[in-house]
């Protein structure tokens, strides 16, 4: 069996060695040959003089040059570029290969910078058809490749502006990059040379190569040709990559050792630069095929990643694993990587877990799946689920990362539970269920439903797998795109090289029955022979109409408001019970006198109502009521309401619905046309569309007369609203004042800075509603105010469903106040406020506290204009 070694990057490549690096003016350091100054040159080791023949080919360079730079002969200029020409062996005659050698490393550059000054139309136009021209280019195409690009790229720097000279070598150097020149380039660098590489010259010639479609675009700039463009230079510095790679597989073969560690340089350059779709994207699938069952070609793939430099290990495997379309291709193309560099560990395992959330869902099955491949890597994937469990149940990181970043962390997790077995779980099962329960009481106690429906569906699922022997979590959720799709991640993801292909596994949903799903995915159920079904059949009997029937009830509903609060409170008639519950809206409406007499009682009475039977709509009932109530008598409903906030003995569940009640009283007072809706909802439901009711002859006298009488021009369909006074106006304090003035004194089972948060989200959300309605009334300078300092107390609270509620509030103020109040009573606040909301647009975790941040500073920009063109006039 055959053995390849694979060297180390100690090739020195085709760079000359003894070029010494030089100050060319005072703009930039250059790289010139020591080979032309007239004094004598050392080669080698010791003291040994030149010899006659090196000497010689110096001379005939020297001769050859001085002819270049004065003659304007094109003959003999021809002639004098052919006799250089045998030095690079492409004559009939080509010179000794020692002179080739010394041509190549120390004479080539200076005749290839003399042929760049010398460049210009007079000059190429001293011999017909090109052929000059023709010559010029060869030197540049068929001589060392890294000393030609070298020049090539100085040459390009050097030009003044737009001129005859930059445009030409713009043009040579896309030829030189079409024929495949750049290959060339690169693989000078992979042959191990006898001695070392000068460290600035490679450093020069990895920044030239990979900076090119900057370096061409800045000098270019509205004349720039197309392979400059980087998507095309960067697709074709693939493809060249790709070609040396080849070569280097074909040199291990025949036995000769090679260094990829400048194509890693490389490679990882462009990908800092951020162009790892369209270098990988060349690489990739063609590694993918390359790789498949050959183990020198994986090899050269693991060395190629490797010798990446650390600084550049994060680009590169981001882009590699966005790129692989699996976890077997990136096995194959990293090999053991996180097991052998660091920097590569902490990629795989910390920075796409837990620092960054851009991964879509298959490059996050790709990334653990491949931690999951190898024995040698599955500690790893333990060690990944550990501090991804640690931080999925962290209370700060609840509170300061983003709902995309958590919902990312929660896939992760359930991956990473899906690839382990159950007896790697139960060696660390009493860590992961401590990260896990702290977890999910953080979640639970959170006041965003998102951030609470990621604590079920995680701590479900976990633990199933972490204690399947114990009794199963079971939440209620509601179910969507998101749910099915953390559920489909709870089972083990097939290793292919293609999993879009196959898509992901579906989860069944919960509470399906498996016969059911299994007949209806297959069509009709076969009959058995000798079944009865055909003779039962019951197709020929027409269904009976029964969509009109109503279910008759016992008890009679109440007519009166007294009557149905005693049905209410002292009834064990459970028909006539829900007969009240049900009238008791349009009976407000209807008898609002009645209804005032007994409006704090029957609040009361709503407000501790229970569902004592399985009535259909039972909460919208009992809080259309409760609305009804508190808008016939707004401010004595309105002040039991919110002392009974901040009473003993409620549930959030009462406190909040008394917000919600609160909310929507406002909306319905501050309405215009309140009354005649009013009336309308208490007149009794509308016929049905199927129910036929024969129109009056008026109407269909006028819709006749309408429909005959031609009109040239139509006005308004029908008068506006007369202007009504805002019902609000005299009751908006009974509503606002009492909420906010107790909000930091906590009771014995009531704190809403502490564990309540969830009520104070819901009583910023409803003090902004409330300030927003207020539009224009007496009192809304005052509410503004305060509400101002409220959101000013709380701006800093880490709950980000109360830190929406504030900015919201923060809009309803702009939103309510003229303008010239709020400069006149509130300056300071309005100042510190903008400050706040611009830290806020800037700095905040939470995506939609940022987005209301920025429409409230839009608004303050709006205001502040308005205030100018105000003055102006």
């Amino acid at each position: 069996m055959q053995t390849y070694r694979l060297a180390g990057c100690t090739g020195a490549g085709r760079l000359p060695t003894y070029w010494l690096p030089c100050c060319r003016g005072a703009r930039r350091q250059s790289y010139l040959p020591a080979d032309v100054s007239g004094g004598r040159r050392e080669l080698g080791k010791g003291n040994h003089r030149m010899d006659p023949v090196l000497s010689a080919v110096r001379l005939s360079v020297q001769e050859a040059v001085h002819v270049l730079s004065s003659s304007e002969d094109g003959g003999h200029i021809f002639s004098t570029l052919g006799s250089l020409k045998h030095y690079l062996g492409e004559t009939e005659n080509p010179a000794l290969p020692e002179e080739q050698q010394e041509f190549a490393r120390i004479h080539f550059p200076t005749v290839l910078r003399c042929l760049v000054r010398r460049l210009s139309p007079g000059w190429l136009e001293l011999l017909p058809d090109g052929q000059l021209e023709q010559l010029w280019a060869s030197f540049f195409l068929t001589g060392p490749a890294d000393q030609a690009f070298l020049v090539l790229m100085e040459a390009i720097e050097d030009a003044a502006g737009s001129s005859f000279r930059l445009m030409k070598m713009a043009r040579l150097l896309a030829r030189f990059l079409s024929v495949g020149r750049m290959a060339a380039v690169l693989e000078g660098q992979c042959r191990q040379q006898a001695e070392p590489a000068f460290p600035l010259l490679q450093a020069t010639l990895l920044a030239k190569v990979v900076s090119l479609p900057d370096h061409l675009g800045n000098r270019l700039q509205q004349e720039n040709l197309a392979e400059f463009l980087p998507q095309n230079y960067f697709l074709l510095l693939g493809k060249e990559v790709l070609r040396v790679l080849q070569g280097v597989v074909d040199s291990l073969r025949g036995g000769s050792d090679c260094s990829v560690s400048f194509l890693s340089q490389v490679l990882g350059k462009a990908c800092i630069l951020g162009r790892q779709k369209e270098i990988l994207g060349a690489l990739v699938p063609r590694l993918m095929a390359l790789t498949q069952g050959h183990c020198l070609w994986q090899r050269v793939c693991w060395r190629l990643v490797e010798r990446v430099p650390d600084r550049a290990m994060e680009a590169v495997l981001t882009g590699l694993v966005e790129a692989a379309p699996g976890p077997r291709v990136l096995s194959r193309l990293l090999g053991n990587l996180v097991t052998k560099s660091k920097k590569a560990q902490f990629v795989m395992t910390r920075k796409l877990l837990l620092l960054r959330f851009s991964c879509t869902t298959p490059v996050l099955q790709s990334l653990l799946g491949y931690l999951a491949e190898d024995s040698q890597r599955r500690p790893l994937l333990m060690q990944a689920l550990k501090e991804l469990l640690e931080t999925w149940g962290s209370s700060s990181a609840i509170r300061h990362t983003p709902l995309a970043q958590q919902s990312y962390i929660s896939k992760a997790t359930l991956i990473c539970l899906a690839h382990l077995q159950e007896a790697e779980l139960r060696d660390c099962r009493a860590e992961l269920l401590a990260s896990l329960m702290a977890g999910v009481k953080c979640r639970l106690d959170s006041s965003l439903p998102p951030v609470r429906r990621l604590g079920m569906i995680v701590a479900e699922v976990a633990s199933a797998r972490i204690h399947p022997e114990g009794p199963p979590l079971r939440f209620q959720y509601e179910e969507d795109d998101l749910t099915r799709e953390m559920l489909a991640l709870a089972t083990p993801w097939p290793v292919t090289d293609s999993p879009s292909a196959e898509g992901p596994p579906v989860a069944p949903v919960r509470g399906e029955d498996p016969d059911k799903k299994t007949a209806a995915s297959g069509g009709p159920q076969a009959q058995p022979e000798g079944s009865d079904s055909e003779l039962d059949s019951d197709d020929e009997f027409v269904p009976y109409d029964m969509s009109g029937d109503t279910e008759l009830k016992s008890g009679k509903a109440p007519v009166y408001v007294r009557d149905c609060v005693e049905a209410l409170t002292a009834s064990e008639d459970w028909e006539r019970w829900e007969a009240a519950l049900r009238a008791l809206e349009g009976l407000v409406f209807r008898s609002p006198a009645a209804a005032r007499e007994v409006s704090v009682e029957l609040a009361k009475v709503l407000l501790h109502l229970e569902e004592k039977t399985a009535v259909a709509g039972f909460e919208g009932l009992r809080q259309r009521a409760l609305v009804a109530v508190t808008v016939t008598d707004p401010a004595r409903v309105a002040e039991y309401l919110t002392a009974q906030f901040y009473a003993l003995n409620y549930s959030l569940r009462q406190r909040m619905d008394i917000l919600d009640v609160l909310t929507l009283a406002a909306q319905e007072l501050s309405r215009p046309g309140r009354l005649g809706r009013a009336q309308r909802s208490a007149s009794g439901p509308s016929p049905q569309p199927s129910s036929t009711v024969a129109p009056t002859w008026r109407a269909v006298v006028e819709e006749r007369i309408r429909s005959k009488t031609r009109r040239f021009s139509k006005g308004s369909a029908g008068r506006g609203l007369a202007p009504v006074p805002n019902e609000f106006n005299a009751v908006a304090g009974y509503f606002f004042f009492p909420l906010i003035q107790r909000f930091d004194k906590p009771l014995v089972t009531f704190d809403l800075l502490g564990e309540d948060q969830l009520v104070l989200g819901r009583l910023a959300h409803t003090l902004g509603a409330l300030m927003y309605l207020a539009e224009n009334t007496s009192v809304a300078v005052p509410m503004g105010k305060a509400l101002l300092e409220f959101v000013w107390v709380l701006r800093f609270h880490g709950d980000g469903y109360m830190r929406r509620g504030l900015l919201s509030a923060v809009s309803a103020v702009l939103l309510s106040l003229p303008a010239e109040r709020l400069l006149a009573d509130l300056p300071d606040e309005l100042l510190e406020t903008r400050s706040w909301l611009a830290d806020v647009a800037e700095k905040d975790p939470d995506e939609d506290c940022r987005l209301l941040a920025v429409k409230a500073l839009l608004l303050l920009e709006k205001l502040r204009d308005k205030l100018l063109a105000l003055s102006s006039h």
